[in-house]
């Protein structure tokens, strides 16, 4: 397997680490894994290096950052990643019942992918908004609050 940043994905890193200090190019690695996935769809061995050279930091530097952090995808993941929180906050104004109710639209559990490779179904850590549970964000950039069994629903319809 192979993979390159491609040009726009490069001029993107650059304007991140044209953020910080010069020398510290290293703090835009967060941004950069970011970027990559957003090309490839999930974080690739490939793709942790490429940024890794083009930030000019050790390739396991990258790698840590985009092991410990759950936005990252380190494995394929379907179109639509939903990530269900689970949190304490969130499970008791009923998150665990919408994970329950997404997995069983789904037909999926967590980390897993339907067979069509429409959705991936993630369980999430506190998403901020605790007074909104429960939480759903999709693809790591819309989140969606109050989801209850109709809001899901609707969100589902609306992703197919």
């Amino acid at each position: 397997m192979s993979f390159a940043l491609s040009d726009a994905s490069r001029a993107a890193i650059d304007r991140e680490v044209a953020k910080y200090p010069e020398g510290q190019a290293v703090s835009a690695v967060m941004a950069g894994l970011r970027i990559a996935q957003e090309q490839n769809g999930w974080l690739s061995p490939e793709a942790i290096e490429a940024v890794a050279l083009h930030l000019n930091i050790p390739p396991m530097a990258a790698m840590e950052v985009a092991t410990f952090y759950n936005m990252y995808d380190v494995k394929p993941v379907g179109r639509w990643k939903i990530t269900v929180c689970t949190n304490l906050p969130c499970a008791l104004s009923g998150g665990e019942q919408a994970a329950e109710y997404v997995k069983e639209k789904l037909g999926i559990g967590f980390n897993e992918t339907t067979a069509d490779g429409r959705f991936t179904l993630k369980e999430g850590e506190c998403m901020g908004v605790c007074g909104d549970a429960p939480a759903i964000i999709v693809n790591n950039t819309r989140l969606c609050s109050w989801m209850s069994r109709e809001k899901i629903d609707a969100l589902l319809d609306e992703l197919k």
